[in-house]
């Protein structure tokens, strides 16, 4: 045996011990004899560390179906009814959300996030959050969170047509829980829930506690590629929303155009003037053409 079969018959039990080594090759001399080239092989992948304390890591939320017939029926959008004069008005105050996105990035807020509320109970705040979410998830270029964050009287998920499940305050309650344990994909592609949870005697003090800081936190950076919509309390009934609008990106007050009362609506925008970026959306509007969101129904 000469050298050049020895060489390739040692290399060849090398790489059958599982050791990397070079490739080699015979090729014909100028001479014509066989000489033995060595061609470069890739380098060894360095090893992957292990993430650092992500839990979520391998793990999935689980998918929901919004019934979406049920959801189009009662008036609400939907992305089959997409050229409707709801979702032209809709369109419209989108636009001005994200403009205030991009102010907030500016003044170093939390730009993602964006908390919607009103003076009291029954102004539709929960019928715009819906609406807005899903008309941010129509974008090409926006993913949208709705956060049922109304932990006194939760209900996105039961609009939505959706059994209720773990999510805020089980959050709160479990620390064994991540949040993709709680989060919910729907069959809209780009539109995700997190649901109220679970009730208990502790749910009013959830949204003044330093848990919901940790969470914003944990939303605004780990979610940045997305817009969170919290669907809060009415602010004149719960101080945890004026914890949280004081630590998001921008404040939409929605206020029943005809039959607010003008001082609860005073006393509302005052609970929030910790935030820069407030805006109005007018409901239920007898104008003609009011040049906001008119066309509430709940």
């Amino acid at each position: 045996m000469n050298l050049i079969e020895q060489a390739t018959r040692r290399l060849e039990e090398l790489r059958r011990a599982g050791i990397q080594v070079p490739t080699a090759a015979l090729e014909p001399s100028a001479n014509g004899a066989s000489v033995m080239r060595v061609v470069d092989a890739p380098a060894p992948e360095a090893p992957v560390a292990e993430p650092a304390n992500d839990r979520s890591i391998g793990k999935s939320s689980r998918e929901v179906a919004i019934d979406l017939d049920r959801l189009a029926a009662e008036g609400y959008l939907t992305p089959m009814l997409s050229n409707r004069v709801l979702a032209e008005q809709i369109r419209v105050i989108k636009q001005a959300v994200l403009k205030n996105v991009d102010d907030a990035g500016a003044r170093g807020l939390r730009r993602n996030l964006v908390l919607v509320t009103s003076a009291t109970a029954g102004e539709g705040k929960t019928f715009f959050s819906m609406n807005v979410a899903m008309s941010l998830a129509m974008e090409v270029d926006f993913h949208a969170l709705l956060v049922d964050a109304d932990v006194l009287r939760p209900s996105v998920l039961e609009r939505y047509g959706i059994e209720p499940g773990p999510g805020l305050l089980d959050l709160a309650a479990r620390p064994e829980l991540d949040l993709s344990d709680v989060l919910l994909r729907t069959n809209v592609p780009k539109l995700s829930l997190l649901p109220a949870g679970k009730q208990s005697h502790k749910s009013p003090e959830l949204l003044s506690s330093a848990y919901i800081d940790r969470l914003l936190t944990e939303l605004s950076e780990r979610y940045a590629d997305r817009l969170v919509i919290f669907d809060a309390p009415p602010i004149l009934v719960s101080s945890g929303t004026r914890h949280l609008a004081s630590r998001v990106g921008q404040v939409i007050m929605v206020v029943e155009a005809d039959s607010a009362d003008s001082r609860a609506v005073t006393q509302a925008f005052e609970a929030v003037d910790a935030c820069p970026l407030v805006s109005t959306v007018l409901n239920r509007s007898s104008l003609p053409d009011p040049g906001a969101y008119g066309y509430y129904e709940t």
